[in-house]
């Protein structure tokens, strides 16, 4: 079993925050789509490939075409279980009703949206192209398309922002009684508009208490609304759970097509070049720029630690070598001591307390 990622890195303009790759060439579509083909072919797999992802970029910047190519060519190369899980990163103001049913036609049963804030004034900060109006009638045109499993994405930790306004961000996201939602805290990544912003100092980070107030009001107001929260930043309704990214916490191996992509079979992690240009003419000569890294036992300890961490159920501790096993325990003790780690039936898990400090729990049980 195994996930299949797509990187379609286009968007029309660029967000302050993201680190992620991306490109305005929308004039490269095209040929980057016959890349992404060239690729799927030239890494077709036996394995079951039980989720799909179209992530980004923004894919809905491909037109309907493009994507059925790529999905087309998805499906004869590989074996795709009739069950699996297909989605698409879209943004609210590419959704029209005629396009989403082309997207549930084309057998796409996933929709992540990225609406981020329900504030205009900090859309704008942000340099997102949609408005918060156009959110409610983008999940409702889903829903009229056929979608039943829809995620947004949502932002805290604005410079300036109150919790108040976030309190009303969340109740805004809870109106819309969406399958998924995901969170996480602005961040400011170096080489980003928005880092360099900071060292202006234009713009001001919010105070880490005021952080933690966001951070567990969310947690009580999706709890009790009835979402569970199964990941640090991820939170759904029953049955819900976003399948593809959970196997990834799970350490099941990931197939990454396109620029910038990332590929993890257990043994090894390989990564495509992080350039557009360079990408399609590699591909165009029939050959894959990446680059490779054999995984050792201790950096496949690191990585089972750490996306295990992040999961309501925790570390299994029973899949781990006797003296890893040790080592973690070890490690662990004064964090649960301190109630931020539990141990119960052999799994290690964040506390309520720990879901905030996970970086400093999880970097004490590395091994370095």
């Amino acid at each position: 079993m195994a996930g299949l990622y797509i990187h379609i890195p286009f968007c029309s303009s660029r967000c302050v925050y993201c680190g992620f790759y991306s490109t305005t060439g929308l004039e490269l579509r095209e040929r980057y789509t016959d890349a992404i083909i060239s690729e799927l072919k030239m890494r077709a797999t036996s394995e079951n490939i039980s989720t799909i992802y179209l992530g980004g970029g923004t894919p809905s910047q491909l037109s309907i075409k493009q994507l059925e190519s790529i999905l087309t060519t998805i499906y004869i190369y590989n074996k795709v279980e009739g069950t699996s899980e297909v989605t698409i990163e879209v943004n609210p103001d590419d959704i029209n009703l005629e396009f989403a049913k082309s997207l549930y036609a084309m057998g796409i049963n996933r929709v992540s949206m990225g609406v981020q804030t329900f504030s205009n004034e900090r859309l704008r900060f942000l340099h997102r192209r949609h408005n918060t109006s156009q959110v409610p009638h983008a999940v409702e045109t889903l829903f009229k398309a056929g979608f039943r499993n829809i995620s947004i994405d949502l932002m805290y930790g604005f410079p300036e922002q109150t919790l108040d306004e976030w309190k009303a961000d969340i109740d805004k996201a809870l109106e819309l009684d969406v399958e998924h939602i995901s969170t996480y805290c602005l961040m400011y990544e170096e080489g980003t508009p928005l880092y360099r912003l900071l060292e202006q100092g234009k713009v001001k980070e919010i105070d880490e208490e005021l952080e933690r107030k966001m951070y567990y009001t969310l947690i009580e107001r999706l709890e009790s609304a009835g979402y569970e929260h199964y990941e640090i930043s991820n939170f759904a309704q029953k049955g819900y759970r976003s399948r593809h990214n959970s196997n990834y916490w799970k350490g099941i191996p990931y197939i990454g097509i396109g620029a910038a992509a990332h590929s993890y079979d257990i043994r090894t992690r390989s990564w495509n070049v992080a350039n557009i240009r360079k990408y399609i003419e590699a591909m165009e000569r029939g050959e894959r720029p990446y680059e490779e890294e054999i995984i050792d036992d201790n950096t496949r300890y690191n990585d089972t630690v750490t996306v295990a961490l992040r999961t309501k159920e925790g570390l299994d501790l029973t899949i781990l070598p006797d003296n890893q096993h040790q080592y973690c325990i070890a490690n662990a003790k004064r964090h649960i001591e301190a109630n931020l780690l539990k141990l119960e039936n052999n799994h290690l898990a964040l506390t309520k307390e720990g879901l905030f400090v996970s970086d400093m729990v999880m970097s004490d049980l590395m091994i370095v």
